[in-house]
């Protein structure tokens, strides 16, 4: 790092990247609802690649109860089905030879539950990562001052940033996850 600025950025971008992923993460956790994100992300084997479903199928969602995947490719539906069946979603794929019909069943109030805590164990990991790249930061400022390229006060006020950076990641994945929460819990 060569300087104050470098390190500040490099962080910020980080926990930006984190959150970016908290919210990925989310997508699949099933609601309820029918979402093309559910499924769109799944690694399919085709032709001996594996690659996202969403690369290789056109995924719409044409009733909050029902994912349509259409294959650009009619012989891939198989490996599509059993890779939504492996991915142990909860949901079984209907496959007709042309198209495959996810149907989303309700949720029971148990298994919405066990998806909250599965939400609050992603945060909380989407957290540590966001203390694990603060204290990464806060050496290197420490690293900085001590070679001479900052001041004792650039290297307060650049600990007092970091930390601001921490905190607000921190209270936007709250936000995050209670707004998952609410959605989940839902009827």
């Amino acid at each position: 790092m060569e300087s104050l600025d470098d390190v500040l950025l490099e962080t910020d971008d980080k926990m930006t990247k984190s959150l970016e992923f908290l919210n990925q993460q989310f997508s699949g956790l099933r609601t309820g609802k029918a979402s093309a994100s559910l499924v769109d992300h799944l690694s399919v084997p085709y032709y001996g690649a594996a690659v996202r479903l969403r690369e290789i199928a056109n995924i719409s969602t044409p009733d909050t109860r029902l994912i349509v995947i259409n294959a650009y490719d009619p012989t891939a539906l198989p490996a599509i089905e059993k890779a939504i069946l492996s991915a142990n979603l909860g949901i079984t794929p209907l496959n007709d030879g042309r198209v495959i019909r996810v149907p989303i069943p309700e949720l029971s109030g148990e298994r919405r539950k066990e998806l909250t805590k599965v939400a609050k164990q992603m945060t909380e990991k989407a957290r540590v990562a966001v203390r694990n790249i603060r204290q990464e930061a806060n050496e290197q400022i420490k690293v900085l001052q001590k070679g001479g390229k900052i001041t004792e006060d650039e290297k307060d006020q650049g600990l007092k940033e970091i930390q601001k950076y921490t905190d607000d990641a921190i209270r936007k994945m709250d936000q995050i996850l209670e707004t998952k929460e609410k959605e989940m819990m839902s009827f």
